[in-house]
């Protein structure tokens, strides 16, 4: 075991089956053998705020999307928790004791801290290397001004990596620089670009070197490029074999800052495709330890160092009627258990393939109704979204899920009468906003305008970092105007209106985590997790609106980015 590896836990350890004691004891918090014996955690365990900064904003715009969808100047925030909204500065800083930080907006946007309900964050934070997140770059030149401005920080024979949610089309070439554009941006530190679930990739002159000599070697073309799955997934695997648990921890910290620096301070994680043991050669971006993945964000947060809120699904991938895993699961883990800041979810993105169809599935429904979990799963087409809907009520026609909030994600068709059906159960959608990376034809979905018309609760999300972006601004520019990253418009009649956008994406999906009356709106009594923009979304142009950034983020009050942009003084 290498030195800087955590001490073993057996397979039922933290936020694995059977975790509930070892997670009470890993985040400091009372034993579950205190608690009720629901599958929800006491509210005394769920209540506990953190961060608890103080901070005071005015001279701005802020959208508070409360229920009259005020635009106030300015909002205290005291102990982590909003105290007041307003006018007057002199007024709001009364509200905070001590020396609260005050930032003087000159005008800024802002708004709620957003919420990405249907993401595989902890992908982000255990990628190996000195990850890079190259997304936003535009084109070839700035993927180079990225690779090298990582390069201060990286140790001698170290990878600097940029892993997933990026595909060709956001880059302004429509392809990824090759051996030689790498080695002109870092010709000393090995470089891997890694596309997708399973590559393509490419690299340097030195990682060229170095995956040709591997144990498991990779073929490398002269320019660099390594063919997807098997090809890629050697040189995957061998990035992942130099990784150590205190570089997983810089990891995890490096996916926070991104994090912080698109506006996203909230996160439902949907994990990933789960495995047991270390990685293997043919294991794609998505395999990982499912009992050991939070492992580093579980060490960070009991240090104090964790800066955005996750709450952790249960996804179960065993097609055996029987379900030991999850029914293990049901009975020994609590949902909704932890703090503001790391919280266990419910069952999603699935407890059992099938997306609606098997046996196996419709047990799987059946023992999560009968537990009283929330549930969430994904259809890709109408039959999915048809079937799944049959097997929510035919698991209600036996236990009664219309208080838990059961979901169906991504949805790129609906009817009016599955909608009707779904909403009938207490459920609800999240449209999936993934198309505009390389979607095509008129039709692509979510429909949003046909979703929000219904009624139904409906939120949005992006389904990063494996093949979507981060960056909720990408995903708010294809709400409002149906285009994909090419600029074909490819969502004809389903766009939504930029307040609508950005009002699922922050007061909607806090709904999704059952955290509306912390998040989601600026507004006395809630969590202080605030983003300043650099423009107004109201006003700039479509395109500008996939580039708009924030320059200030805080949460429970704390800024955890900032682009130096603003004065701020006590």
């Amino acid at each position: 075991m290498n030195n800087s590896e955590p001490p073993s836990l057996s397979r039922r350890g933290v936020l694995g089956a059977g975790a509930a004691v070892a997670a009470g004891s890993a985040l400091g918090l009372p034993s579950p053998a205190s608690a009720a014996s629901s599958g929800s955690a006491p509210v005394s365990v769920v209540e506990r705020t953190t961060p608890r900064g103080d901070l005071v904003l005015h001279n701005g715009k802020i959208r508070t999307f409360d229920d009259h969808g005020r635009t106030v100047s300015g909002v205290a925030v005291s102990e982590g928790r909003i105290v007041g909204v307003g006018s007057s500065l002199g007024q709001l800083k009364k509200l905070v004791p001590g020396r609260p930080t005050v930032v003087d907006l000159r005008g800024r946007t802002v708004v709620p801290g957003m919420i990405e309900p249907h993401v595989h964050f902890v992908s982000l934070a255990i990628r190996p290397g000195y990850h890079v997140v190259i997304e936003n770059a535009g084109d070839i030149a700035g993927i180079q001004r990225m690779l090298a401005a990582r390069r201060p920080d990286v140790p001698p024979g170290q990878f600097i990596t940029a892993m997933g949610g990026f595909h060709p089309n956001l880059f302004a070439e429509r392809r990824l620089p090759n051996l030689a554009e790498l080695d002109a941006a870092v010709p000393d530190r090995p470089i891997l670009l890694f596309q997708g679930f399973t590559g393509p990739a490419v690299t340097n002159s030195l990682g060229k070197a170095y995956f040709e000599a591997a144990a498991v070697p990779s073929v490398v073309g002269a320019d660099g490029a390594i063919t997807g799955v098997a090809n890629a997934e050697a040189a995957l695997y061998n990035v992942r074999l130099t990784q150590t648990f205190e570089d997983r921890k810089r990891s995890t910290l490096d996916a926070m800052a991104y994090s912080a620096s698109v506006g996203i301070t909230a996160v439902l994680d949907e994990v990933g495709f789960p495995i047991v043991g270390p990685p293997q050669p043919n294991h794609a971006l998505s395999n990982f330890d499912h009992y050991r993945m939070y492992d580093s964000w579980r060490a960070l947060h009991a240090e104090g160092k964790t800066f955005i809120r996750l709450q952790t699904n249960f996804l179960h991938n065993q097609n055996d009627i029987n379900l030991p895993e999850l029914t293990q699961r049901l009975a020994n883990q609590y949902q909704l258990f932890g703090d503001d800041l790391l919280m266990t979810g419910g069952i999603g993105e699935w407890g059992a393939p099938g997306d609606g169809n098997g046996p196996v599935w419709t047990r799987a429904q059946q023992l999560i109704a009968a537990a009283g979990w929330r549930n969430n799963n994904r259809a890709l087409s109408l039959a999915a979204l048809e079937a799944q809907i049959a097997g929510y009520e035919a698991a209600n026609a036996q236990h009664d899920i219309t208080g838990l909030r059961w979901r169906i994600d991504h949805v790129p068709v609906v009817t009016t009468a599955l909608l009707d059906r779904l909403q009938a159960l207490g459920g609800a959608v999240n449209g999936g906003t993934f198309a505009f990376m390389s979607g095509s034809g008129t039709t692509a979905g979510a429909p949003f305008r046909t979703i929000l018309d219904h009624g139904i609760k409906a939120g949005i999300h992006l389904d990063g970092v494996h093949i979507a972006p981060l960056n909720p601004w990408f995903g708010i520019y294809y709400a409002v105007t149906g285009r994909n990253a090419l600029g074909a418009v490819i969502n004809v009649g389903q766009q939504i209106t930029r307040d609508e956008a950005v009002r699922l994406w922050t007061r909607e999906n806090a709904w999704f985590l059952n955290m509306e009356d912390k998040l989601g709106t600026i507004e006395t009594g809630k969590l202080g997790d605030l983003v300043v923009l650099d423009r107004d979304y109201r006003t700039v142009s479509d395109e500008d609106l996939k580039r708009i950034r924030p320059i200030l983020t805080a949460v429970g009050g704390r800024i955890v980015h900032d682009s130096g942009e603003l004065k701020h003084h006590h």
